[in-house]
């Protein structure tokens, strides 16, 4: 079996530290959703220290796009939350973006790292996927082993100094009955985007081809089902596409960063 192919269930009580080392020791190099479950996964968004500031700012102004765990010190590949992961090299797959077009897409990016690059470590909703099936709801991309469908809206995020740009939101389609049940789940953890911020009409928020995602791969919606919208931790690629700083690095979509944060430990 091809190790791009193995089933990302195959960790899912792997502890995030042993699943890092086979992430930085490229064992490990395909999405992660259903990884570690019980622990916080994470966006990356890596800047230099120019800029570290106004999207600082972003985040705040932003909380349920772009939920902040984390800021690194400048320089540093090191995080005080997980014990010896390193930024560099323990993603599954990078995206490096040179003045908004993206460079390349790399599984180690430590030939780019710099002195001056702060790290933002922003939540991901994989985090609350644990919560929605320990409360009997199907999540697709997860019984389908692939990754989550994501899609560009037509959602102003609030501005902030250079940076400003579309929401981008991930897609799990609920039952009907349910709908209720995963809106008040994913509520109590909005470190990680928290509740629903659309359902139903894929085109009320300017999406038009539900079938064919702009991140990720699609997910079967069944008869009786809902296409329910959440906030993505995606979002600052995409107003990294529009505000072009000069550099960046940020994950690949779907190939976090497994913390040693538990999902508990950011309930409400």
């Amino acid at each position: 079996m091809n190790k791009d192919d193995m089933h990302h269930n195959s960790y899912e009580h792997t502890a995030p530290k042993d699943v890092r080392m086979l992430i930085r020791k490229g064992v490990i190099t395909g999405q992660t959703s259903g990884m570690c479950a019980g622990y916080a996964q994470a966006n990356l968004c890596v800047l230099p220290r120019e800029y570290a500031y106004d999207f600082l700012l972003f985040c705040q102004r932003n909380p349920k796009s772009c939920p902040l765990l984390e800021v690194s010190d400048a320089g540093s590949r090191l995080l005080h939350t997980s014990c010896d992961a390193d930024i560099a090299t323990d993603i599954p797959r990078y995206r490096v973006w040179k003045n908004g077009e993206l460079a390349g897409e790399y599984t180690d990016v430590s030939s780019f790292w710099r002195d001056d690059l702060v790290s933002f470590i922003i939540g991901c909703s994989f985090s609350f996927e644990s919560l929605l099936l320990d409360a009997g709801i199907d999540v697709r991309n997860i019984s389908e082993n692939h990754n989550v469908p994501m899609y560009l809206t037509n959602i102003e995020t609030e501005r902030a100094g250079v940076f400003g740009g579309k929401i981008v939101v991930s897609m799990r389609p609920i039952p009907y009955s349910q709908v209720v049940k995963a809106t008040t789940v994913t509520a109590r953890m909005p470190r990680v985007h928290g509740s629903p911020v659309h359902i139903g009409d894929p085109s009320a928020i300017g999406i038009h081809d539900i079938a064919h995602p702009d991140f990720g791969e699609p997910s079967t919606i069944r008869e009786g089902e809902v296409p329910v919208f959440w906030c993505c931790g995606v979002t600052p690629q995409s107003v990294v596409m529009q505000s072009k700083p000069s550099f960046c690095i940020t994950h690949a979509p779907g190939h976090m960063l497994l913390t040693d944060i538990k999902d508990s430990d950011l309930q409400e």
